[in-house]
């Protein structure tokens, strides 16, 4: 798919690698429309980057995982822009739940955003690709779902989650959609790590250092551009840290 001029939908995209996402979208020309929940200031600084850039933007305040706040997203990008040709779901939070300490709420709110959202969002776009010349949707899942690990139970049941929808919706929506989604590994570690839980990270990693938001922002721009015969796959973008 050639990204000038199409529109790409990113949820969770005024910050951290969405906003990476964002601004790597736009520089390849395309329109973006960048879904917030509380960053505003942060929606409004990014607006401003995507313009210098040449691309036109909008940004959307909006819970994800309300399907009435997803379908007022949906449709209000839509009428801006035409059509929706790319949806990026990447809007998640990452509590730590220690699992006693775990309650019911965590558990809903984790699900509800991390699992729930990205299902919503895949409805209302996919239906509007469906019934219009097709598109691509790209899911930011998590090595952790994958290889899950302590304290963050419902965080890595999430994201396995995601990495299931992704394969359901590749065979649901083709051959008109591609689905796929990218797993990251250590690209920006959790500020509460002290720093002999940080050089554990670099030792358990092949590549011995973090990832870079912007190596996630290459990757969906390789699943747009790159080739329009990948759909339900999985990439992990972890520094190998998968298969040490």
């Amino acid at each position: 798919m050639e990204l000038k001029g199409k529109t790409a939908f990113v949820t969770g995209g005024a910050k951290r690698v969405g906003r990476s996402i964002s601004l790597r979208l736009a520089r390849g020309g395309a329109n973006v429309v960048v879904n917030y929940r509380s960053s505003i200031k942060e929606a409004e600084s990014l607006l401003e980057e995507i313009t210098k850039l040449g691309s036109k933007a909008i940004a959307l305040q909006g819970d994800v995982s309300i399907a009435a706040d997803v379908s007022k997203m949906v449709s209000a990008a839509a009428r801006q822009f035409g059509s929706i040709d790319i949806l990026i779901n990447n809007a998640a939070i990452y509590p730590k739940t220690p699992f006693d300490k775990l309650t019911e709420h965590d558990w809903d709110t984790t699900l509800d955003t991390n699992l729930k959202g990205p299902f919503l969002c895949s409805k209302a776009v996919g239906d509007l690709m469906l019934k219009g010349s097709g598109g691509k949707i790209i899911n930011i899942a998590d090595w952790a779902g994958i290889r899950p690990y302590l304290d963050y139970m419902p965080y890595c049941v999430s994201k396995a989650g995601v990495i299931a929808l992704t394969k359901a919706l590749a065979i649901t929506l083709a051959p008109k959609v591609q689905v796929n989604c990218i797993a990251p590994g250590p690209i920006m570690l959790p500020d509460d790590l002290s720093e002999e839980e940080r050089n554990e990270v670099f030792a358990k990693t092949p590549l011995k250092r973090v990832g870079a938001p912007e190596d996630i922002a290459e990757t969906v721009a390789f699943l747009v551009q790159g080739s329009d015969f990948i759909t339900g796959a999985v990439i992990p973008v972890d520094g190998g840290r998968l298969i040490a």
